[in-house]
């Protein structure tokens, strides 16, 4: 056995599992998983009309960057549950392909010379990108999904630049390695063989029987002169697991991580199987008000005088003034009621629930807009990111977004908003603006 002390040595990379074929299986799988991660990652980012940016949009300077090319719509109710339960849990579900691409491909950090010709440039460049990229992507996403916000800053600005930096990277390399992998993929299809067989003067011979001639295959282009990256180790160790069952780990770490963070974004049982997750906040406990929170009333702050009935009061302000209603007399206007969700950026999400209030576009009327309008609307809440938030006209003006007093039959509880939240089909969670205190109404 020779020593090989540096990574840049030829023979300091020596597991046999590593190699062109493994690396570019693994890496079709992220071409489509990454693509979609990207494309949902897109949706949750018009989610929140980040138009209204002295509002909603957390990323300042963005630039084309933030381009926003329709209202996020309200139908159906349940798109915004659909699209972000399959970003989170597929971002987590991918983990272990990232893992096992970044370590068949680290022998290409190392390797010397570091340039060969501007296109090997280009793409260690695209590569350094590429792994830190998507580090700092899969590591900042895991976190928040934790609530665990130890990274500096807001989560929102540096998960959206580092997506795009990532996701410029990862066209490049795809542009430059997609050719090469797909040809080391019928490589492997090709060549593949089960036990007993064996090929004989252009016919295969199988346990004995005598099968078709196999057609013979059109000869590949030239190689370039580079040799193809990663290469196979020049003095492979002794295996410890074959290909075939580093990729079984793979996809078995995959399917397991799967199996424990999908019950996130369902209520009853499934939930329970959602073990690497959070469940949506602390236990909501059971009856009417049993379902997932994210923040408690506590945590945000909300103090029992800000909320005592005689005290609050809802103000709206729009064309005709303001006016100031107590809960009793929103009690006391049209009520109506809707079925509808809730679901957050973290992943997860609560079935349908009954909520009761009066409806957004009765309230702009009240003040002067028979068309609804945008609407900003305040929270009582003293703590969080979100104390305000704005909405749409396309949502203000659906029949089910209402203004909420009671959910599942009875009075919300203190932690879903007590004395009134928002209710809009489809909306992230975050605009569904609990302790609500003010609405304002007219363009934003």
């Amino acid at each position: 056995m020779r020593d090989h002390p540096f990574p840049s040595s030829p023979g300091y990379w020596r597991s046999p599992v590593r190699g062109p074929r493994f690396t570019a299986l693994l890496g079709l799988v992220l071409l489509g998983g990454v693509t979609v991660l990207f494309v949902t990652g897109l949706l949750s980012y018009a989610a929140y009309n980040p138009n209204l940016s002295a509002v909603n949009d957390k990323t300042p300077d963005k630039g084309l960057l933030g381009f926003y090319l329709f209202s996020w719509p309200t139908d159906p109710p349940w798109l915004y549950r659909l699209t972000q339960g399959v970003h989170v849990t597929l971002g987590i579900t991918l983990i272990p392909v990232l893992l096992a691409k970044l370590w068949s491909v680290v022998p290409k950090l190392f390797a010397l010379p570091p340039v060969r010709s501007l296109t090997h440039a280009v793409e260690r460049l695209s590569l350094l990108l590429l792994v830190g990229g998507a580090l700092f992507e899969f590591v900042t996403g895991v976190l928040n999904v934790q609530l665990d916000y130890l990274f500096p800053g807001s989560f929102y600005p540096l998960h959206f630049y580092g997506a795009w930096v990532f996701f410029a990277a990862f066209v490049t390399h795809v542009a430059l390695r997609l050719p090469e992998a797909l040809r080391q993929v019928r490589a492997l299809r090709a060549g593949r063989r089960g036990p007993g067989e064996a090929e004989v003067e252009g016919r295969e011979v199988e346990t004995g029987a005598l099968v078709a001639p196999r057609p013979a295959e059109p000869p590949e282009p030239p190689e370039p002169p580079e040799p193809p990256e990663p290469p196979e180790p020049r003095e492979p160790s002794e295996p410890t697991v074959s290909r075939r069952g580093a990729f079984g780990l793979v996809g078995g770490g995959s399917l397991l991580l799967l199996a424990t963070t999908a019950g996130r974004s369902f209520d009853g049982p499934l939930r329970e199987t959602a073990l690497l997750a959070p469940h949506g906040g602390p236990d909501p406990g059971s009856g009417p008000g049993g379902f997932q929170i994210n923040k408690t009333a506590a945590y945000a702050g909300i103090r029992a005088r800000d909320t005592d009935e005689g005290a609050w009061r809802l103000v709206l302000v729009g064309r005709r003034g303001t006016l100031r209603l107590s809960r009793p007399e929103l009690l006391q206007r049209p009520l109506y009621s809707a079925a509808l969700p809730i679901a957050c950026v973290e992943g997860w999400s609560t079935s349908d629930q009954w909520w009761r209030g009066v409806r957004l576009r009765d309230l702009a009327a009240l003040v002067g807009h028979d068309v609804p309008p945008d609407v900003l609307v305040e929270s009582l809440q003293h703590r969080g990111a979100f104390r305000r938030a704005a909405l749409r006209a396309n949502q203000v003006g659906d029949a089910r977004s209402l203004l909420a007093l009671t959910v599942n039959g009875e009075d919300l509880n203190p932690d879903h908003g007590y004395p009134a939240r928002i209710i809009v089909p489809a909306a992230p969670g975050v605009l569904n603006t609990k302790w609500v205190a003010r609405m304002t109404f007219g363009d934003l």
